[in-house]
């Protein structure tokens, strides 16, 4: 057995303390010193009618410019504290407006993010919908970086602007012209001091206005929907035609409509049209028109050219009841 040599007996009781103290400090290396253990807070929760005195702010990323003007095309979370049901996302529309439940349309174009929701707290509050509400708006999607593209476009929606985009570029990149495309288009600018301006569309893509126009962030291009005329009674194929650059007339859209029946009564022929005063009665002269004894007509939008039959009988005054309900269902056809 090796031999170690005999240390004295207080210095032996120092060495073994030192080392003793120097294992534990190896052994404590490396490991975190225990935190104490906090003591949970109870949890608060608001009053079920009052609202919170401090909201809880939105995530830095997605709190809006507080001087920042809502405008057409932006997208809207609008939530009324404590009341579930009235949660709602909507876009700003064209001419300004949101709707929301209870309220119904609100004009927010124009004002700030904090003026909107004083504005829609109080609709509440006057409308006796909620009592004291609490409105938080937050502004997801913002138009003032984009163009809002509306109305018949194939994908309406908000598309970005980058550099100087011309206005067909924009309609293209939302799907396109439907083909209930009407003959105007309407372009809407963010600031509200401009007019807006109407272009005619045409035929010829590469020589249409619209081709020449710049398009700025923020700006809202609004596609028409065509004018509609509408031939329905005791003709081959009752319609409603959209009208094109050309001008309708009476024997134009009969002849669209594949021609009168052998039972139409052609003498009880009749154009419905929408007057200051309501719906207007005129008679026209088919049966003469058909041998060339008298003037064709020309036709307005949304007029309904109402060919009776022979066989039955439309009691009187409702002729006008009769025509709207079959013109509400015939089926729209495109004229090329």
């Amino acid at each position: 057995m090796p031999c170690f040599p005999r240390l004295p007996a207080g210095l032996l009781q120092i060495f073994l303390v030192s080392l003793i103290s120097f294992s534990a400090c190896l052994t404590g290396m490396g490991q975190e010193a225990p935190k104490p253990v906090e003591k949970a807070a109870p949890a608060v929760f608001p009053s079920a009618t009052a609202a919170p005195s401090e909201p809880d702010a939105a995530p830095a990323a997605d709190a809006p410019d507080s001087n920042a003007k809502l405008g057409a095309g932006d997208l809207l979370d609008v939530s009324v504290y404590n009341v579930p049901e009235l949660e709602t996302k909507s876009r700003v529309g064209s001419n300004g407006d949101v709707y929301l439940p209870l309220v119904d349309y609100v004009h927010l174009a124009g004002l700030t993010v904090e003026e909107a929701q004083a504005l829609i707290e109080k609709r509440l509050s006057d409308g006796g919908f909620v009592k004291n509400p609490h409105v938080t708006l937050l502004l997801s999607e913002s138009a003032s970086q984009g163009a809002n593209v509306l109305g018949e476009v194939a994908r309406p929606g908000v598309y970005a602007v980058h550099g100087e985009p011309r206005l067909l570029d924009l309609i293209s990149a939302a799907g396109g012209f439907t083909d209930k495309a009407g003959q105007t288009i309407t372009i809407t600018h963010r600031d509200p001091d401009e007019k807006p301006v109407t272009i005619a569309r045409t035929r010829n893509i590469s020589q249409s206005p619209a081709n020449k126009i710049s398009v700025l962030p923020g700006d809202s291009i609004l596609v028409h929907k065509a004018d509609v005329v509408y031939v329905v009674g005791d003709v081959g194929r009752p319609s409603g035609f959209l009208m094109d650059t050309e001008n309708l007339t009476v024997l134009k859209v009969i002849a669209l409509a594949g021609g009168t029946n052998r039972t139409a009564k052609l003498s009880g022929a009749k154009i419905i049209r929408k007057g200051p005063a309501g719906m207007v009665e005129t008679p026209v002269q088919l049966k003469k028109m058909l041998s060339a004894k008298a003037p064709d007509m020309s036709m307005q939008a949304d007029d309904i050219l109402f060919v009776p039959s022979s066989t039955s009988k439309v009691v009187m005054g409702r002729t006008v009841d009769a025509a709207l309900q079959a013109a509400t269902a015939v089926s729209i056809v495109a004229i090329r």
